[in-house]
């Protein structure tokens, strides 16, 4: 015997995954640039140095 498929439901997985593809072609399209990566990156690294400079020496030997 066939497999009995619920229209509605193969229609609606079907429209989620179109929209997951046209999803991932926007984050694609629309992703940070190139510039705005490096910067968030170089504001990282230096909240980082701030951080270790400020960091107390635990030298009670």
């Amino acid at each position: 015997m066939a497999e009995i498929v619920n229209l509605r439901r193969a229609r609606k997985q079907k429209a989620r995954t179109e929209a997951e593809t046209e999803a991932a072609a926007n984050r694609l399209a629309h992703g940070q640039s190139k510039a705005s990566r490096k910067l968030t990156k170089a504001q990282q690294e230096a909240a980082k140095r701030n951080l270790d400079g400020h960091r107390r020496s635990d030298d009670n030997d």
